[in-house]
């Protein structure tokens, strides 16, 4: 069973009315409403409704996010704010969807506007004991010392969504949780698209992804957001990695006129490791975001970051906030974190905040953050052997992307967002000022 946020009838906000109301008071009634819903739709239970009430009070205490807030000092949410949030309380119809695309042969999830289909799911050809199921989030359990062999493809479909121009924003709030047992191995695919045909709705993703690794367990794991240029993506990872455990993380996001990544990834043992990629590319009015902390009190960890983003509109953004902790007794760590940036357009933004904070004194740990445009000698490279200046841009934007995209391990995938990010690129440029 999926939990589904409803919002009660008599606390219904008419369209006619929404310009006369304080955002702040319908924010303050949509909370209200979603947690008294929430708690309508759970079976009584002592403990959980105690962590239900806390829970409660948390969200209703809480302020909205502003730019007065360091973690939204570069993020504007006004976009979520001023519009008219309405929970998505039930699946789609299967015919709006087409089929999974992609490699067939993998186990896959499809989860559309927050529900799981279990008649357009595939999970039969997992191993023994490997269990993927929807109790009341998404549950993946890998048992110890099983290593999946092929990829788990959770592919995530907004189907519903408000037309441009208006204020509605429907909501869903996707969950999975990831446990993989001792010396356990297993490859996670989230890949998130619009349905055919809505690339310009509005709507608001809102997932969440937790992920618990045993000692010596490996997690491989692609994140790919495509989604529609007027919708809101907001994403949560929380990692928790036991000891001579290893995470690796591929990111791509492309899509999303606000798409943040909240990012947490704790090491809880020695001789852990730890690599995150990602790549953001703008090619509109659009602000990606990647807020990461990584937190090492262990000796022998091992982390690398590599995030990389391309602003190629005017009015385009990135962000960039990340926080890197070496604990005291996290002695003979290796760390690195580097940011790179590329600007095509004039008035394109990004705001970079790398932090290497070191408490312990036995280390090796370094980091780095470059912002240019395209440098005049690597196009008279390319012009010097005959290559016209258009092609020379392409490639070499494309290459600086690439770094990352040639991280997928998946061959599939990695062709997708290949032919993806290259047309994104190919239309950015027929519309460029250079």
């Amino acid at each position: 069973m999926l939990i589904s946020l409803k919002k009660k009838g008599q606390r219904a906000i008419k369209d006619s009315a929404l310009d006369d109301l304080n955002p702040e008071d319908m924010m303050v009634d949509e909370y209200e409403s979603h947690t008294e819903t929430l708690e309508d739709s759970l079976s009584p239970s002592v403990s959980l409704q105690k962590l239900r009430d806390s829970s409660s009070e948390s969200l209703l205490s809480t302020s909205w996010p502003s730019r007065k807030d360091e973690p939204f000092r570069f993020t504007d949410t006004s976009f979520i704010r001023h519009s008219q949030i309405v929970p998505i309380t039930k699946p789609p119809q299967l015919d709006y969807l087409p089929s999974i695309n992609g490699d067939t042969l993998l186990p896959n999830v499809v989860i559309a506007d927050g529900f799981v289909l279990n008649s357009m799911s595939k999970v039969s050809t997992l191993p023994d004991g490997v269990y993927v199921g929807t109790p009341v989030m998404t549950v993946v359990y890998v048992p110890a010392g099983v290593k999946v062999e092929n990829p788990i493809h959770f592919k995530y479909v907004s189907v519903e969504g408000g037309e441009e121009g208006s204020k509605k924003l429907p909501v869903s709030n996707p969950r999975v949780f990831v446990v993989v047992e001792e010396g356990g191995e297993v490859g996670i695919i989230e890949e998130f698209v619009s349905k055919e045909g809505n690339d310009d709705k509005r709507y608001w993703a809102n997932p969440v992804l937790e992920v618990v690794i045993g000692k010596g367990a490996k997690v491989r794991h692609s994140y790919v957001q495509s989604q529609s240029l007027n919708s809101a993506h907001i994403k949560w990872t929380a990692v928790r990695q036991e000891a001579a455990s290893s995470y690796e993380l591929v990111e791509v996001s492309t899509g999303g006129k606000l798409s943040r990544h909240n990012l947490h990834v704790q090491q809880l043992g020695p001789d852990t490791a730890t690599e995150l990629s990602t790549f953001h590319l703008s090619v509109g009015d659009q602000t990606q975001d990647l807020h990461s902390r990584l937190v090492l009190d262990h000796p022998r960890g091992y982390s690398q970051q590599l995030h990389k983003c391309i602003v190629a509109h005017s009015q385009g953004q990135a962000v960039f906030d990340g926080n890197v902790k070496v604990n005291r007794y996290a002695q003979q760590t290796d760390a690195g974190q580097l940011t790179r940036s590329l600007l095509l357009e004039p008035r394109a933004t990004v705001n970079v905040k790398p932090n290497l904070q070191i408490i312990a004194d036995d280390v090796k740990c370094s980091h780095g953050a470059a912002i240019s445009d395209l440098e005049e000698t690597q196009l008279f490279y390319f012009q010097a052997r005959g290559i016209d200046l258009e092609t020379a841009r392409k490639a070499l934007v494309f290459s600086f992307g690439a770094e990352v995209i040639e991280k997928l391990p998946y061959s599939f995938i990695r062709k997708q967002v290949e032919n993806h990010v290259k047309g994104l690129l190919g239309s950015s440029f027929k519309g460029s000022s250079h």
